[in-house]
């Protein structure tokens, strides 16, 4: 019996030093993962990425056209009903005999926004003389829908270079 309780004692010292052991290799690898996962995720983000020191060493060499881009993607877009609707009548030997579009400016200049308005009658008659040559056939797809859209933005964009110097119109809606 006594040799017994000697095995048992042994047998019950024995596992103690390898869960210990266990428990620190446990440790490691869970020490390990949490480090390798916190560079991943700096590297992701950006934190420790060489990227944002090259962008700014760029944004220093573009100069004032990089600032003034900062300027109006900082600003929130501004919009500018062109009210009334514009309502044209068509020429065209067809079922629709007239046009009505409602427009709306958006800027993110807030200059321009009281330009617009300023300038509103000049948008509105080179607009009129636009839709009013417009075909009904060419309109019912999207893409002549998007084609017009596109015009109008150039239209606007035109009539607000002549009468002061800048675009100012971001799109149109």
């Amino acid at each position: 019996m006594a040799q017994e309780d000697d095995l048992e004692l042994d047998s019950d010292e024995a596992p103690k030093p390898k869960s210990k052991s266990k428990l620190f290799i446990i440790i490691g690898v869970v020490v390990l993962l949490l480090g390798i996962s916190a560079t991943a995720t700096l590297l992701i983000t950006g934190i420790l990425s060489d990227e944002q020191e090259g962008s700014a060493a760029e944004q220093t060499d573009t100069g004032n056209k990089a600032a003034k881009n900062q300027k109006q993607a900082k600003g929130p877009l501004n919009y500018v009903p062109m009210d009334p609707p514009f309502v044209v009548n068509f020429n065209a030997d067809t079922d629709v005999r007239f046009l009505q579009i409602t427009v709306e400016v958006g800027t993110r200049d807030p200059d321009a926004v009281d330009l617009v308005k300023e300038h509103r009658p000049a948008i509105r008659n080179s607009l009129v003389m636009l839709f009013g040559n417009q075909d009904p056939e060419t309109l019912n797809s999207r893409e002549g829908k998007e084609k017009l859209r596109s015009e109008t933005l150039a239209e606007i964009q035109k009539v607000m270079t002549e009468e002061t110097g800048d675009v100012g119109v971001d799109s149109v809606f």
